[in-house]
């Protein structure tokens, strides 16, 4: 299958999450971010919370340190993340010439990426007993680590679209496993992903859909993803708001659900062949 270097469906292009690059010393649990701005307030500046796939699924805090060549002086001047930024330049010095040549700026992770509104995020490896991809909305302030995927100030209908059973299928059969788990690729999965021609009122229907799943979410706080989405415990209101992002999608495909998977499959393939074409052919 042929890998595309963006999304083929023209939705938005997802990208792998923040690379520190660090031995671990630019990320901080809980405990320790709490520990670190009890004793220096200012730290509070530099830190802003982080998520990987783990950290998303189990609902699970933590922090990195995040810090601007305008808060390198007020980086250095706190003795702990001093002592913490010397480790990430030793373990640099110590690696790779690609490593190396962050030794100027230890403060930095290796590869930084934000949004200015808000942030999409995929897991990058997640359970296959789940009905669903595990998909979420995140402010601005939080950041995504190299542990999960991306889509930067992505219009909400593209979580939609991720939500579905349509797109579960794609990936269960396109991308690969971790021994059974799904393991979500953005150049494998989303970029291949056929999409039907959604018209400016479809975008609009899916944006209410991803907006009612979230809501459901909201509903049951503090439950966590991996609550939320066990198969046996799925709260119905939840579920429901899935059905109706299901039914919405497949109604643009088709005019109606999808029989069963192997039906989703075979127009998935037959619009991923037709798309495939007319890109070869331009």
């Amino acid at each position: 299958m042929e890998r595309l270097s963006a999304p083929l469906s023209g939705a938005s292009i997802m990208f792998g999450g923040n690379i520190p690059r660090d031995q671990g010393n630019l990320l901080l649990e809980a405990d320790e971010a709490t520990a670190l701005t009890a004793a220096h307030p200012e730290a509070g500046q530099i830190l802003r919370p982080i998520l990987g796939s783990s950290e998303f699924i189990n609902g699970i805090t933590r922090y990195c340190l995040w810090i601007t060549d305008q808060q390198a002086e007020l980086a250095y001047s706190i003795p702990e993340v001093r002592q913490r930024l010397g480790r990430v330049r030793t373990y640099r010095l110590n690696g790779s010439a690609r490593g190396r040549a962050g030794l100027d700026t230890p403060y930095k992770f290796e590869r930084t990426i934000i949004g200015n509104s808000h942030t999409i995020i995929i897991p990058s490896v997640s359970s296959e007993r789940r009905a669903y991809l595990p998909v979420g909305l995140l402010t601005a302030d939080v950041r995504v680590s190299n542990l999960a995927l991306a889509l930067y100030d992505a219009p909400l209908w593209n979580l939609a679209l991720i939500a579905s059973r349509l797109h579960l299928v794609w990936i269960a059969t396109i991308c690969g496993k971790l021994k059974t788990d799904f393991r979500y690729s953005n150049t494998m999965g989303w970029n291949t992903f056929p999409l039907a021609k959604l018209t400016e009122q479809n975008k609009a229907d899916l944006t209410r859909c991803a907006e009612t799943i979230l809501l459901a979410r909201e509903a049951h706080f503090p439950a966590t993803i991996a609550d939320l989405y066990d198969p046996e415990a799925m709260p119905e209101d939840l579920r429901r708001a899935h059905e109706e992002n299901d039914e919405v999608l497949e109604r643009i495909y088709i005019g109606r659900r999808f029989r069963n998977d192997t039906e989703r499959l075979e127009k998935l393939f037959e619009l991923y062949t037709k798309m495939t074409s007319k890109k070869a052919a331009a």
